[in-house]
């Protein structure tokens, strides 16, 4: 029996973008395919969390993102632009976000078409690697999504008119990811248990090799 990974992914969070690269290593190796279910960030599902966050938190998170890019080889940089509109020192989170949405529905355009993980890998780099200003101008995810095996003009041509249906996608894996027993990216569920977080890769991992 062939064995799955649903992964629970966001394209707002740093450690979603720094897992990435592993996971493709790890389904290759391993032999496991990778069921992408891309999530909306927080930030656009309780837009009022970041005003409830402890203040403590955003500074020590972006320590760690570099850290832990430092620690893997990673390039990293926090986006520009972010993916998420959000106005940092109030807390406050725009209604429009011309990004999240459009990228986010890209994800699930890409699973659709059986190259979920290979979107997730270029598109992420090209937004958090800090190689690119402006990944949402020219041809930079055009370029990412052929790198890919896909064709960017071609997804959008498909998603135009059907907005609404890529939204219920993104809500369901939302409750697909609650059901599963968490609420956090990324996610990855094997065999029904739930392995929270880039720093449970390596669990995971053993856990497949382990498996019957």
């Amino acid at each position: 029996m062939s064995k799955t990974i649903d992964l629970y992914w966001s394209f707002r969070s740093p450690y979603s973008y720094l897992a990435t690269g592993r996971l493709v290593e790890m389904s290759e190796r391993l032999g496991v395919a990778v069921n992408v279910k891309v999530v909306l960030p927080i930030a656009v599902r309780t837009p009022e969390f970041f005003k409830k966050v402890n203040p403590l938190w955003p500074p020590y998170l972006m320590r760690d993102m570099q850290r832990l890019a430092d620690f893997h080889g990673l390039p990293y940089r926090w986006p520009s632009p972010d993916p998420v509109v959000q106005d940092f020192a109030k807390g406050e989170i725009p209604k429009e976000q011309p990004h999240i949405w459009r990228l986010s529905r890209l994800g699930v355009e890409a699973a659709a078409r059986g190259r979920g993980l290979e979107y997730l890998q270029h598109t992420s780099h090209t937004i958090w690697s800090g190689k690119t200003q402006n990944w949402h101008e020219g041809q930079h995810l055009a370029q990412a999504a052929e790198r890919a095996g896909l064709d960017l003009a071609d997804m959008e041509y498909t998603i135009a008119g059907d907005e609404d249906r890529y939204d219920q996608q993104l809500d369901q894996h939302q409750q697909d990811l609650q059901a599963a027993g968490h609420w956090g990216v990324p996610t990855m569920v094997f065999n029904e248990e739930v392995f929270f977080g880039q720093d449970r890769l390596d669990v995971l991992d053993w856990r497949i090799q382990t498996s019957c």
